[in-house]
């Protein structure tokens, strides 16, 4: 299929096929088209945790207001950020920069210094919210992916993620959950697999000088 035609056939999926599962290559694929989002400055301030356990997948449906997508997806996908974010990260980038490209120190610590202190002068507050901006850049990205995939997905905000961060362990981590994404592939009974897809028209949401 080409772009407009895969784009045109994703939708948010409600209804999986409970016995069909992703391939581990088409989990891989999307790990590595998660690793590839870009981000501010490249600083890629967001994780994935990939839960293919029944279990966990069955114990987080409460806490995602009974939505069944969340047990009946082949995979559970949730994009966390930092829940605290400081200049130790631009250090490490900047370590991760120089041993792929071997860049001279003297080319990198311009860009370097001014990044730590845009971080540095920056509260907890406001770096929280644009690394929750990084992960809606994520999640347009996987959305897309799974498109060109044929996989099914259904992002979701409709969670409780204090209880997502207590049951995954994530608080441990640093880490908070931001969004949640269902994926597998649709079950042949979901009545929304067929619907005409609604959009505005072109003109009403493009603007062209």
């Amino acid at each position: 299929m080409d772009t407009i035609k895969s784009l045109r056939w994703r939708y948010a999926t409600k209804k999986f096929n409970k016995e069909k599962n992703l391939s581990e290559t088409q989990i891989n694929t999307l790990k590595e088209a998660f690793n590839l989002t870009a981000t501010s400055y490249g600083l890629q301030p967001v994780k994935l945790v990939v839960i293919h356990d029944k279990d966990t997948q069955k114990e987080l449906v409460a806490h995602s207001w009974n939505q069944p997508q969340v047990l009946d997806a082949s995979h559970l996908l949730v994009i966390c950020i930092p829940e605290k974010y400081t200049i130790e990260e631009v250090t490490n980038y900047f370590s991760l920069i120089k041993k792929i490209r071997n860049t001279a120190d003297e080319v990198l610590n311009p860009f370097k210094d001014f990044l730590t202190q845009e971080i540095d002068k920056k509260t907890q507050e406001e770096l929280y919210a644009s690394n929750k901006n990084q992960a809606y850049i994520a999640l347009g990205n996987l959305l897309a992916v799974c498109a060109f995939e044929k996989i099914d997905a259904c992002p979701m905000e409709g969670f409780i993620g204090e209880k997502y961060d207590e049951i995954l362990g994530l608080k441990k981590r640093n880490l908070k959950s931001i969004l949640v994404l269902p994926v597998g592939f649709r079950a042949d009974d979901d009545y929304m697999k067929d619907l005409e897809k609604v959009r505005k028209p072109l003109s009403e949401t493009i603007i062209e000088f």
